[in-house]
């Protein structure tokens, strides 16, 4: 199982824990060719914003520690990535669980059907297997390494007859409430290695959590309502209402429910009855029974599965089932075990049972769990070269963020902007008849606005040291002047915008280029060169790049930006002013609409928006007193009545024709 749908979502199943993993998406249109053959919403195609591994992000904390039950075979990676010590504690009751010797198939089929019916013994009777302890009454725990298998050992079992809960994606929402009962007598529970991690299993089952299935089944349990209903009125309050009656609240696949407390704790002494009851029986019986179906790649994750037998000081037994087949012994174990197996006398249908069998693959495992820390160690130190970046680029977001006053650092790089220009058109190796002051005055006017001529600032009269100075002097005058244009304070909002948009869409761009250099990097050692430091090398060149876009995009913003909405409608004021004589009425009749309409708007913008607003205001009164004030009714039409002949006598009453008199320029 790759993925679920849920909710008009495709979801991504992990292929290890069983875990659904929701907001993860295949890349490279893979998701959305799911998506279309499941039929539900294509969406589109992610594009990282941010990223960091976990070791940099756990080593971005001053202090580290943490504590698990599995950490000693991790304490060489503890050490060397987070200079953290391991310490073992004793346990505090002691350890009676019994650990079996790993069993060898040839063949994963007859692995499987070991697990199932029982290992071959001397006088050709099965024990020790699925079937077996049920039928005493032991429970069983099944972990396998992936869904695929666990569905394997459920589809042997249901054609067995034997009852058993199997622990997958399909049953995500029910992952605890299974686990927490695998403790009962005769239960069969199959699950991934990783799956129920955080759920304490108890031997003849959990109580609280029948007590809750026992409500929902009989539909006897409430939704969860207001906190007043449930805790009950003050009596004290004077309102003279009863307090209501306490209730035992609970949750169940994301949905909380109420059951009132006197009738939750009979039910409750009931089932604690019964769990005390069976607990006694399956500790007689040996407890809880960890069966491995395959050995993981880290002996972290099988100490986990054995871990959740035997605790606080229960009984509990474990062996794991092996075969020839499996991944670890195929990949890793390689031909010598295979070798050594067929010298012990294996054959079809009987296993091997061996320490020395056992040694080999605990080698095997940390060969893998070495390489799986190599590898990490690998992608840890392409994060480091990422890492100095992500430091740089976050220091300038969060000054931004923050609040803080950015004036000095854009006049900052405006002048370091303005002097790369002259250095790249004008240098000063260059005789000044050789610049090319042509293209250094449209980059100017390009980049910030300025006619460096007017502004004294001419390559054709200046030396290269001289002409910095004073471009750098006529770009910090031409920012003042934008400054006293739009005011301080609109000004200072505009720089923390501007810079937080450009340097957030230049990162994402970045991101996505590092991505595309990783993916090829490891080319460069066909060519006998370390791929780490020619990454580094040429990270670092897109890093240097990206700054620079970043510098130009800010102060070409920050510098041609305009008030488009004042300046449009300063444009129709102009316009008005020269058609007052026939258009005015009407006009003003439009501002003075706007501006009550205008008037009447809630005060709660921004000091920014408020300050443009107001300025919008300002310029629609200019504009309604320059054509005077706004007429009370609306000018009536002009009857035009019959059209005059040219022969006809003129209608002004001269006794001429009219095409003498009045008609004479029609």
């Amino acid at each position: 199982m790759d993925y679920v749908v849920k909710d008009g979502e495709v979801i991504i199943v992990d292929e290890f824990t069983g875990r659904q993993m929701p907001g993860r998406r295949w890349s490279d249109g893979l998701h959305q060719a799911v998506e279309a053959k499941e039929g539900v919403k294509i969406e589109r195609e992610n594009q990282t914003l941010a990223t960091i591994t976990f070791q940099n992000y756990f080593r971005m904390y001053k202090k580290l520690s943490g504590m698990t039950g599995t950490a000693e075979t991790e304490a060489a990676e503890f050490g060397k990535i987070y200079n953290l010590d391991v310490t073992v504690i004793p346990t505090n009751r002691q350890l009676i669980r019994i650990e079996s010797a790993d069993v060898v198939y040839r063949t994963e089929k007859e692995k499987f059907e070991a697990v199932v019916n029982g290992i071959l013994q001397e006088d050709n009777s099965l024990a020790n297997g699925i079937r077996q302890y049920h039928e005493r009454g032991q429970p069983v725990l099944v972990g396998t390494i992936s869904i695929e298998k666990s569905e394997a050992i459920a589809e042997l079992l249901k054609k067995g007859g034997v009852p058993h809960q199997v622990l997958n994606a399909k049953q995500h929402e029910r992952e605890s409430r299974v686990v927490a009962q695998a403790g009962r007598k005769g239960a069969v529970t199959v699950a991934t290695n990783m799956a129920g991690r955080g759920t304490d299993i108890l031997l003849g089952g959990n109580p609280e959590q029948m007590t809750r299935d026992h409500f929902l089944k009989n539909k006897l349990a409430m939704p969860y309502a207001a906190a007043p209903a449930v805790i009950g009125a003050d009596p004290a309050g004077g309102n003279g209402a009863a307090p209501a009656a306490p209730m035992v609240l609970f949750q169940n696949e994301g949905k909380i429910f109420q059951v009132p407390a006197d009738q939750w704790k009979p039910v409750y002494e009931q089932f604690a009855e019964q769990c005390k009851a069976e607990h006694d029986e399956v500790v007689a019986l040996g407890g809880l029974h960890i069966l491995g179906t395959e050995r993981h790649e880290a002996r972290r994750i099988d100490n986990q599965l054995r871990g959740r037998a035997g605790r606080q000081g229960d009984p509990g037994s474990s062996r794991f089932y092996l075969s020839l087949e499996d991944d670890l012994m195929r990949i890793f174990g390689g031909e010598r075990v295979k070798a050594l197996m067929f010298r012990l006398g294996m054959t079809e249908g009987v296993p091997i049972e061996s320490g020395l069998i056992s040694r080999r693959i605990e080698n095997a495992q940390k060969s893998v769990e070495a390489q799986n820390f190599d590898a990490r160690k690998h992608l840890l130190e392409y994060d480091d070269v990422m890492n100095k970046q992500r430091e740089t680029i976050y220091a300038i977001r969060r000054s931004a963020l923050e609040g803080k006053d950015q004036r000095d650092y854009v006049l900052g790089i405006a002048a370091d902007v303005v002097r790369e220009l002259v250095d790249t058109f004008c240098p000063r190796e260059q005789h000044p008849d050789q610049w090319n002051a042509t293209q250094f005055l449209a980059e100017s006017n390009a980049q910030f606005g300025i006619d460096m001529k007017a502004a004294g600032a001419d390559p054709s009269t200046l030396s290269h040291d001289q002409l910095a100075d004073a471009a750098a002097e006529a770009v910090t005058k031409r920012y003042e002047e934008k400054e006293k244009q739009f005011g301080a304070d609109l000004m200072r909002w505009l720089e923390r915008r501007i810079i937080l948009d450009v340097v957030d869409s230049q990162w994402k761009d970045h991101l996505l280029s590092l991505d595309h250099l990783k993916e090829g990097i490891g080319l460069r050692g066909y060519a006998q060169k370390d791929p780490i430091v020619e990454f580094k090398k040429e990270a670092f060149t897109l890093f240097e790049e990206m700054m620079a876009r970043i510098d130009n995009e800010t102060i070409r913003y920050l510098f041609h930006i305009q008030v488009q909405q004042a300046n449009s409608r300063l444009r129709s004021a102009r316009r008005n002013l020269r058609l007052r004589r026939n258009q005015t009425r009407p006009r003003a009749d439009a501002v003075a609409a706007s501006a009550a309409a205008r008037a009447g708007e809630p005060q709660h913008l921004p000091a920014v928006a408020r300050e443009i607003e107001r300025r919008q205001q300002r310029q629609q009164k200019e504009l309604q007193y320059q054509t005077g004030p706004a007429q009370a009714e609306a000018p009536k039409p002009v009857k035009v009545g019959a059209k005059v002949g040219r022969n006809d006598p003129c209608p002004c009453g001269s006794g001429k024709k009219y095409k003498k008199c009045h008609g004479a320029n029609v």
